[in-house]
């Protein structure tokens, strides 16, 4: 077989961003400390490059670069994007090495959690981006998948900033509990908010999501960009600079180690840091030349104006196919392009669950055929007055786990639905859902 590059384009699908002429002004301070009346008359200048900003001024116009604004400030006008460069013709432009067209990898948020402003119109609520994405992947059957992209919420609460911690909040146990009971879904793949992953997501996705596209990590770093120096946001300055992916270490998910996940590289389409470019690119063939693969994987959003972004992409991946000409390359989800990539072998998990009175006590016993990737699987409960739980289960013994409903955990009358779900190394998911109504299971088997 030739060597093989995948080529994996990543969405943060965020949904519609509503950005003013004000918002560049309020970056400007933000990012730099410049205040700038916000007059038309500068605005056309700032869009012109008419000012001068002194050391920063290189900086300045990295960050208000027309095309890394957001576009799509409602549905309407977003999805109208959207639906042109999914449509054949659009996505045939470039055939891959198989006569295949591009592929997108929507990796949903669901805005909940937030309490403080929001000027930039987000779209709140449980599912409302999913839906959507869902709906349209499987109306075009062209081979795009829907995964999951999580901004953790700030202390601040407001829409427009970004938190970078997971723990001491329950927003994102509040997000997959509803994903697994009300849509019989369940990630296999992570896309981090703002690229930031620390040590408490880390071990988070070491429990459950086998595939993280994450890695940000490049040779030379543009430091016109001040607010995120030092690592404040996406720090992947330690972390291999090359498109293979890599096991992360329990401290440091920079590092190569021993956990089960896999990370690869994943750099910015067009954007003000950490940018693909056509070395970038050429890199990924000649990795691909000298081990037989590599994952190419790049991350834009749904509200910018992603025909340009695809675009350049593509100029960059012909190129380079020119120069390489005995490296094929192939458009791809992102699931199998590591299964591809990493050499994993097909399983099945075989879950099962029951739940039984014993010597009193109502207990949920899961037990699964084969090995699934990590330590438990993922428990959700829905009560009968309409909170969404998370919990542990304990262990009782390899590949057998029981929950105990008590006054301790949950009282079984409390219970309205139960929902278990799991992927395997290989990145297959298998949820069980419990409805206690009509005292039925339900499975559902993904990827």
């Amino acid at each position: 077989m030739k060597p093989i590059v995948y080529v994996v384009h990543c969405i943060d699908t965020e949904g519609p961003l509503y950005e003013s002429h004000e918002a560049i002004f309020d970056l400007l301070e933000k990012e730099f400390g410049i205040k700038l009346m916000p007059t038309e008359s500068n605005y056309k200048k700032l869009l012109k490059k008419e000012l001068d900003f002194g050391d920063n001024t290189k900086g300045v116009y990295n960050l208000i670069d027309p095309n890394k604004f957001a576009i799509n400030g409602d549905w309407e006008i977003l999805f109208h994007n959207i639906e042109h460069i999914t449509t054949p013709e659009f996505r045939n432009k470039l055939l891959d090495s198989s006569g295949h067209g591009w592929i997108y990898n929507w990796f949903c948020m669901d805005h909940v959690g937030f309490t403080g402003d929001n000027p930039r119109r987000r779209d709140s609520g449980h599912h409302k981006i999913f839906d959507k994405y869902m709906s349209l992947i499987k109306k075009q059957n062209l081979g795009d998948i829907v995964q999951f992209h999580h901004h953790p919420v700030p202390h601040s609460g407001n829409f427009h900033e970004s938190g970078i911690s997971y723990w001491g909040r329950n927003t994102l146990d509040d997000i997959l509990t509803r994903k697994i009971i009300d849509r019989s879904w369940f990630p296999t793949v992570y896309r981090p908010g703002f690229h930031t992953e620390r040590p408490d997501s880390n071990w988070f996705l070491e429990q459950w999501i086998p595939f993280d596209y994450a890695n940000q990590a490049v040779a030379n770093v543009i430091d016109n960009q001040p607010r995120v120096a030092y690592g404040r946001f996406g720090d992947w300055r330690h972390a291999p600079v090359e498109w293979k992916p890599y096991h992360p270490s329990h401290d440091d998910y920079q590092k190569k180690g021993e956990c089960r996940r896999w990370i690869t590289r994943c750099l910015n389409m067009y954007a003000r840091l950490r940018e693909i470019n056509q070395q970038d690119v050429d890199e990924a063939f000649a990795c691909a030349q000298q081990t037989g693969t590599a994952i190419l994987a790049f991350t834009d959003h749904d509200y910018k104006n992603m025909e340009f972004d695809v675009n350049r992409i593509r100029a960059l991946i012909e190129k380079s196919a020119a120069k390489f000409k005995d490296v094929e390359y192939l458009y791809s989800d992102a699931i199998t392009a590591m299964r591809c990539c990493c050499g994993l072998q097909y399983s099945d998990i075989g879950m099962q669950a029951d739940i039984k009175n014993e010597d009193g006590r109502i207990v949920l016993k899961v037990a699964t055929q084969n090995d699934i990737f990590g330590p438990q699987p993922y428990l959700a409960l829905k009560l009968n007055d309409g909170r969404y739980l998370w919990d542990n289960f304990d262990f009782y013994k390899k590949n057998v786990w029981v929950y105990t409903f008590d006054a301790d955990s949950v009282p079984y009358p409390y219970i309205d639905k139960i929902g278990v779900a799991t992927n395997n190394a290989y990145g297959k998911v298998e949820i069980l859902n419990y409805d206690k109504k009509i005292d039925k299971w339900n499975k559902t088997l993904l990827n």
